[in-house]
């Protein structure tokens, strides 16, 4: 039986037909994983049209790659783009696809200074991505054992929150319970933030004490690898009428785009479904980023859930929906799930409660 990594690679190796390349030349870390569970900090892959692949890494990884890689392996004594022209002129491929996204320039004028005369570089973009945006039940299962973690985190955080707390001590809690859990790391910095400071969709956490008020948690981590995320919001104290009346609106556009989510539905969609519901309540101006993203080996992925994204769901695709209003000198609402896209429709992968929440 086939490994995840070996199935990705023959589906990848299919993708080379049409932009007829008898080679693609992988240097994209999460790219590299995807297709060897290769995780170390430096790895690339040579992948042929007929599904044959060859990694290169240094000696430092030579124990690591024989372990994780289900491919050749090449152990490069000097740079991985040397090793890589010899396998290049080895082999006589003719047109080799290159990352044109992730191929640095000393990497690609070294290639192409010293590539054998018979080869082509050829830059192509998002080949690899595109597979990665539909998850296999392998990824599936990491995906939603990082949301559990990151769920189970945020209810173990909140048991240390006290008034006065900062918004940077409370985050630290946060990642640290995140890494209890089983966690690598953060998937992006944590963000809390407390009263007006919320009205900043991407606020870093500082030195400021959490008192009476609204409180915008977002937070996720990585969990073998894959990406979990999550906004929740908290008031502390006795929520006001104006909190529970854009929480409530916050909440409705959410579950409007949740609702939304199909397969063959347009991401675009999606978006507008939270678009129209918040305008219902003469907010839609506050709403200033797109409704959500894919996640997986990175924390933003393809597909974009945006006005303009015309990309068609399809079954396995795990994407984030979170729409949120921000109001300059108030603070901010954003409530976030990670969802996944079903055979008839969408499952809500986060467990943490949508509730309008009061502590202390």
């Amino acid at each position: 039986m086939k490994t995840p990594e070996e199935s990705r690679r023959a589906s990848a190796a299919e993708q080379l037909d049409e932009p007829k390349l008898d080679a693609l030349y992988v240097t994209s870390p999460p790219n590299v994983r995807y297709l060897t569970g290769f995780t170390g900090s430096n790895g690339a892959l040579l992948l042929y049209s007929d599904g044959r692949a060859v990694f290169f890494t240094d000696p430092r990884y030579t124990v690591q790659a024989n372990q994780q890689v289900t491919c050749k392996v090449v152990i490069a004594k000097g740079p991985i783009t040397k090793a890589t022209l010899i396998e290049v002129a080895r082999s006589k491929v003719r047109r080799v696809g290159i990352e044109h996204d992730n191929l640095t320039v000393g990497q690609f004028e070294t290639l192409k200074k010293t590539l054998p005369v018979q080869a082509e570089l050829v830059p192509v973009t998002g080949l690899i991505e595109r597979l990665r945006m539909v998850k296999d039940a392998a990824e599936i299962a990491l995906i939603r054992a990082s949301v559990i973690g990151n769920s189970r985190a945020l209810e173990s955080a909140l048991k240390r929150f006290h008034m006065g707390m900062t918004e940077s001590d409370l985050a630290a809690e946060i990642d640290y319970k995140n890494r209890k859990f089983g966690a690598e790391s953060p998937s992006f910095d944590t963000i809390v933030a407390a009263g007006s400071h919320a009205a900043l969709p991407h606020a870093h956490p500082g030195a400021a004490k959490i008192g009476l008020g609204m409180l915008l948690i977002d937070m996720g981590a990585f969990r073998n690898g894959y990406a979990s995320d999550m906004t929740r919001m908290a008031y502390v104290g006795r929520a006001d009428a104006k909190y529970k009346r854009t929480y409530k609106a916050v909440l409705e556009a959410q579950l409007a785009a949740i609702d939304a989510i199909r397969p063959g539905a347009l991401t675009s969609t999606v978006d507008r479904a939270a678009r129209q519901t918040l305008k219902k309540h003469n907010l839609e101006r506050e709403f200033v980023h797109s409704t959500g993203h894919g996640l997986g080996l990175e924390i933003h992925e393809q597909p974009r859930i945006g006005k303009k994204d015309k990309t068609k769901l399809e079954p396995g695709m795990a994407i984030t929906v979170e729409p949120g209003v921000y109001i300059e000198g108030w603070g901010g609402i954003r409530i976030e799930d990670t969802v996944l896209v079903t055979e008839t429709g969408c499952e809500i992968l986060t467990p943490t409660t949508k509730e309008l929440r009061e502590i202390c």
